[in-house]
C-alpha cells in the first residue's frame, strides 16, 4: 500500500498540541513550536491534522488552524523563556502572542528596541538570536525553566515533562535530542558507571524519566512529585523514587 503523500506545512501559532489522536480530549504527546516544520498527510474534514515532525519525527495529530504554508525562512529564534509578539512598536499595544524558547521566527528588519517579522509583528529584540548562534551550557537554559508547572508532552515554559525539558534545553545548545526518555536514554551520550561519578550536565535515566545534573551533588528535573520543574539532591530523589518503585537505569555523559 502506497504511503499518502504529504504536504510541508509550519507551525503559525506560538505553539500546538500533537495528540494521539483527533479529539481535543486525546493525550497530549508534544508540542511544536511556532517556526516548526512538519509534513502532513491528511487533514480531516474536522479541522484535524495528522502529520509528523521535522524536529523529532514524532508522529500524532495536530489542529489544522495552527499550521501555514511555509513562508521565508526562519532567521531568528526566541533566547528568552517567553517573550511578546505585538502589532505595532509599543509595548502597551496588546500582544498578538507569548512565544516561548525555541520559538522561530522569519525576521524582515530591526527597529530598535524592535524586531519586526516578515508578517508585520514586533518583538523586544533583545529576546531574540540568530539561528545559528546557541547558548554554551544547557543546564544553564535548564535551571532558567525552575518553578514553571509539570506538563505530560509540554515543552514551553507555560509547562513542560521530563524529557521536553531535556529536549528544549539541548535544543538552545544546537543539540538535537529525541522527544522521549526511553530514546534520549539509547541516543545520547555515553554510560558511566554509576550517580556518584556524575558531574555537570550528565543525564540520569530511570524507566519513564530523566534528570540532569547540575553537579555531583545535585539535579534539576521536571517531575510529577513536585508538579514542577525542581533542584533536588541527587542521593535524595533515588531514594525518593526507588521508594515509588522505580531503580536508576543509566547515567549518561554528553
Amino acid at each position: 500500500m502506497a504511503e499518502a503523500p504529504t504536504q510541508l506545512y509550519e507551525i503559525a501559532d506560538a505553539q500546538a498540541p500533537l495528540r494521539r489522536s483527533p479529539s481535543p480530549d486525546a493525550a497530549l504527546d508534544t508540542e511544536a513550536l511556532k517556526g516548526e516544520r512538519v509534513a502532513i498527510d491528511e487533514i480531516t474534514d474536522e479541522g484535524w491534522a495528522h502529520g509528523r515532525l521535522e524536529t523529532d519525527g514524532y508522529v500524532g495529530f495536530l489542529p489544522a488552524s495552527a499550521l501555514a504554508s511555509p513562508g521565508p525562512p526562519t532567521t531568528h529564534k526566541v533566547a528568552a523563556l517567553r517573550t511578546l509578539a505585538f502589532p505595532g512598536p509599543s509595548i502597551k499595544l496588546p500582544p498578538l502572542a507569548f512565544l516561548s524558547l525555541g520559538c522561530r521566527l522569519a525576521i524582515a528588519r530591526i527597529e530598535p528596541p524592535f524586531a519586526v517579522t516578515a508578517s508585520g509583528a514586533y518583538l523586544p529584540a533583545r529576546h531574540l538570536v540568530p539561528v545559528d548562534v546557541n547558548e554554551s551550557d544547557f543546564v544553564a537554559v535548564a535551571e532558567r525553566f525552575v518553578g514553571v508547572p509539570y506538563l505530560w508532552g509540554g515543552k514551553t515554559s507555560l509547562g513542560l515533562d521530563c524529557s521536553g525539558l531535556v529536549q528544549v534545553s539541548l535544543a538552545a545548545c544546537g543539540i538535537a535530542a529525541p522527544r522521549d526518555s526511553v530514546d534520549q536514554e539509547k541516543a545520547l551520550g555515553e554510560p558511566l558507571g554509576s550517580a556518584g561519578a556524575a558531574r555537570r550536565g550528565d543525564l540520569l535515566f530511570w524507566k519513564g524519566h530523566v534528570a540532569i545534573a547540575r553537579d555531583a551533588a545535585t539535579m534539576i528535573h521536571a517531575n510529577a512529585h513536585h508538579m514542577a520543574v525542581a533542584i533536588e539532591p541527587i542521593a535524595e530523589a533515588i531514594a525518593r523514587i526507588r521508594a515509588a518503585g522505580s531503580e536508576l537505569t543509566s547515567v549518561r555523559r554528553l
